[in-house]
């Protein structure tokens, strides 16, 4: 009989392409896999019901799969650092394997994880598997972390990217008194979103779970990636992947995902076709440099990365902030993109772009309230990731070019010009002339009639005034 090891999900939602769980079944047939509800991430005022749920779902399908290769996952609501330790000792496991993470939270728990199970004679076997390069890979000739993203981009893309991970398959299961064991050591049943405390009513963008994450992996690169450049920002096309929640938790893995693309590169026939694959890579590569980014520097979960936005004087109008939320500026892209957030817990990135210089340019609100409510509503919602968008479109954060701000008429009407995006959020304007729409210049007898509100502030005095701000913080 072999002695049992442990694998340890958590952003790593399945049994395929998975470096962790591959290595631990090299070790041992008899593997069990184990999801810890932690409470100190649940009770953060940062998580959203959408993403609760599609977790959940993931979980769901990953128990399945475990029992129809002969195993078992369990699961746990305890702090880590207690509850993996106790599973351990109560299971006599030679080892606990899993991936790690770039977040600051995960690094420190994973730490306190490691130290509680080596203080038990009980091996700890860490691996990267998120990223297709790990964090400290991709440096510059002086060793460093990259922090600007082209040159990052122009040395990740010439390095080798590895083959998928084989299949977890051929595992023993627990004996009835193994089972017994977990049980006193407080493994309970998979619990629903709303045990949690997370409601969310709405559908799911995305199946969750690993099947639904290959068949939207395969549409994608069979068809709307040949695309992508040409029909990626437009909000209303249906041509983005749809993969970044899957992304999130790791239902697919990076290494299938990176070898589909490589494949439809390769049996493209056109120059277009292929630069519309290597725009699509070249976001993988943004995902990869963020979590690069908060890997080398953890204090990006905390604020600005540049010195002139550490202390800048923001308005911070809650009323204001507010009509933000609920997609009541009287700006109809801004509003039509806060209402898709709101009621599909999904964002187009054209519009996560709009909305935040909005927000931080126009209404002069610190960057950290939209990140904070991104990711209170995103079922896709990273840290990285989303620390990092809303830090480029503050101008706060890495890579910044000269003062980015968007105009919300301009970029409605280059990326909707038919206003088809805003009719579908804001169904209240279906009426109102087209022009009207997408310059936001909509008469207040039709707003009245509408019921929609007059723009909430004035972007081109606004923007001058945030450029003044910005000017005397870099003069100081």
């Amino acid at each position: 009989m072999s002695e049992l090891v442990i694998f340890w999900h958590r952003r790593d939602l399945r049994i395929s392409d998975n470096v962790g769980l591959a290595l631990a079944r090299q070790q041992s047939s008899k593997i069990v896999g184990v999801f810890c509800f932690d409470p100190h991430i649940l009770k953060r005022d940062d998580i959203a019901p959408a993403r609760v749920t599609y977790m959940i779902g993931c979980l769901e399908e990953l128990q399945q799969r475990y029992q129809l290769v002969g195993s078992q996952l369990l699961f746990l609501h305890d702090e880590p650092s207690q509850g993996i330790p106790a599973l351990a000792l109560a299971l006599k496991a030679k080892a606990v394997f899993w991936n790690l993470d770039v977040e600051p939270y995960s690094q420190k728990r994973d730490q306190q994880v490691t130290q509680a199970l080596k203080e038990k004679g009980i091996a700890v076997e860490n691996s990267w598997d998120q990223l297709l390069h790990p964090p400290t890979a991709i440096t510059t000739k002086s060793g460093t972390p990259y922090t600007v993203y082209t040159p990052f981009w122009k040395n990740w893309i010439n390095q080798p990217k590895a083959e998928p991970q084989t299949t977890l398959k051929d595992t023993e299961s627990l004996t009835e008194q193994e089972q017994k064991n977990t049980e006193l050591v407080g493994v309970i049943t998979l619990p629903t979103a709303k045990d949690l405390g997370y409601v969310w009513d709405n559908e799911l963008l995305l199946v969750p779970g690993e099947e639904a994450a290959l068949k939207t992996l395969e549409e994608f690169c069979h068809s709307t990636i040949s695309q992508y450049q040409e029909q990626r920002n437009f909000p209303s096309i249906d041509a983005t992947s749809k993969l970044s929640a899957a992304l999130k938790f790791g239902a697919i893995g990076i290494r299938t995902i990176w070898h589909a693309a490589e494949t439809a590169y390769n049996d493209s026939r056109s120059d277009e076709s292929r630069d519309s694959i290597e725009t699509w890579q070249k976001e993988l590569a943004w995902r990869e440099f963020y979590q690069q980014a908060m890997y080398s520097f953890p204090q990006l979960s905390q604020g600005s990365y540049r010195q002139v936005f550490k202390d800048f004087p923001w308005d911070n109008n809650q009323e204001l902030f507010q009509a933000w939320c609920e997609g009541k500026t009287g700006y109809p892209i801004v509003d039509a993109a806060m209402r898709q957030l709101n009621e599909t817990g999904w964002m187009h990135n054209r519009c996560r772009m709009i909305v935040a210089s909005f927000l931080t340019k126009d209404l002069l609100i610190n960057w950290q309230w939209g990140e904070q409510y991104f990711m209170q509503n995103l079922f896709d919602g990273d840290l990285s990731a989303n620390n990092g968008g809303w830090q480029w479109s503050a101008s706060s954060g890495m890579d910044p070019k000269p003062l980015r701000i968007f105009n919300p008429a301009s970029q409605a009407q280059k990326f909707d010009p038919e206003a088809e995006y805003i009719r579908q959020w804001l169904p209240e304007l279906s009426s109102i002339d087209t022009q009207y729409l997408v310059t936001g210049q909509i008469h207040q007898s039709d707003r009245d009639y509408c019921g929609y509100p007059a723009p909430i502030v004035n972007h081109k005095q606004r923007q001058q005034e945030f450029k003044r701000r910005y000017q005397q913080q870099k003069s100081d």
